[in-house]
């Protein structure tokens, strides 16, 4: 009798369990660091094919690594999806997330190859997009504005008061930004750029692609962001156009990493193997993500701007993925830019 209780309190226990045990199985913590739009697309679909719940939070990539840092001796999330490499390198060297090969490496593009490899397969490249920005073709006309084709026409005194971009601090590409000028003119050149620019920016924002959004309102004249945010904005009818900067402009691999001690670990490398595919990967257009896919076989959007177009430079990922450049070139940005912004 006593055995027939015991019993039936265990398997009363069990019963309770049970369900918890299933929901914990199948969910995944996420954090994207795409547009909103890609973000809930991505999700969608995964959980339609996978049966996975997915819990998602949208932050800019360096609100993303300032989280995982933070969070280090109690992970809160499992996978980080999107959002420029550098970031998610910076995160690797700091042993923030872990490695993981994942059986797709083979079907990528050798610049998402060589971000996995360059960082010990702890993060690897989903997309790539060149830098430049985004005008206003309407406001531009109106204003008698001269056609913004280089960087050094940003500085032009017409342009007060008509120019927004992200802040580097919590924007991945306000940081690619940064980083690219420094390496085509030279850190101290770069930062008196800089602070020409600072007297024609009238918003730093928080997110990379907001700049471009607002110049697509008639908020502002132009945004500084990666061209493919532009040729969205395009794509939704605004009279934008994107351009890519006569004397070359860097470029970001938007990365995924998973967090070193994530709770629902197969479940993010299901993720993970999944965000790899041609097919994941060939429905991201139909958010309007014009990004360049890391898979060989993934369908590349005719609008995308396309590498053989644009005047790239060497980006140097290693260097400005290391922590101690990327805090030395923040804190001089807050010093000398950021303490006197508009």
């Amino acid at each position: 009798m006593r055995s027939i209780v015991a019993f039936g309190a265990a398997l009363a226990v069990g019963i309770q369990l049970m369900p918890t045990e299933v929901r914990a199985a199948g969910n995944l913590n996420l954090i994207c660091s795409a547009d909103v739009v890609i973000c809930e697309l991505m999700k969608t679909n995964f959980e339609k094919e996978k049966g996975i719940k997915v819990n998602m939070v949208r932050l800019s990539s360096g609100e993303t690594y300032a989280k995982v840092r933070a969070e280090a001796r109690n992970p809160k999330t499992d996978i980080w999806w999107a959002g420029t490499g550098d970031p998610h390198l910076q995160a690797a060297a700091e042993g923030l997330t872990q490695e993981y090969k994942s059986p797709l490496l083979d079907q990528l593009q050798d610049w998402a190859k060589k971000q996995a490899e360059s960082s010990g397969y702890k993060t690897v490249g989903v997309y790539a997009g060149a830098l430049g920005w985004g005008y206003n073709t309407d406001i531009v006309k109106q204003k008698g504005l001269k056609e913004a084709k280089c960087w050094s026409d940003l500085t032009d005194p017409s342009f007060k008061g008509e120019i927004q971009m992200a802040n580097p601090n919590s924007s991945g590409t306000a940081y690619t930004a940064l980083a690219s000028l420094v390496q085509i003119m030279g850190e101290d050149k770069a930062f008196d750029y800089l602070k020409q620019l600072n007297g024609n920016i009238s918003q730093y924002t928080k997110s990379g692609s907001a700049p471009v959004k607002a110049a697509a309102r008639g908020e502002t004249a132009l945004g500084i962001v990666f061209m493919h945010d532009a040729v969205s904005q395009i794509a939704e009818g605004f009279p934008v156009k994107a351009v890519a900067p006569c004397e070359g402009t860097g470029y970001e691999i938007g990365s995924m990493s998973i967090i070193k001690g994530a709770r629902n670990l197969d479940e993010a490398r299901q993720w993970y193997d999944w965000a790899l595919s041609a097919e994941a990967q060939s429905h991201m257009k139909e958010a309007k993500s014009f990004q360049l896919p890391s898979n060989k076989s993934a369908t590349v959007p005719p609008e995308a701007p396309k590498f053989e177009d644009i005047k790239l430079i060497d980006y140097d990922f290693k260097t400005f993925g290391d922590p101690a450049k990327r805090k030395q070139l923040l804190e001089r940005w807050d010093r000398e830019i950021g303490a006197s912004a508009n």
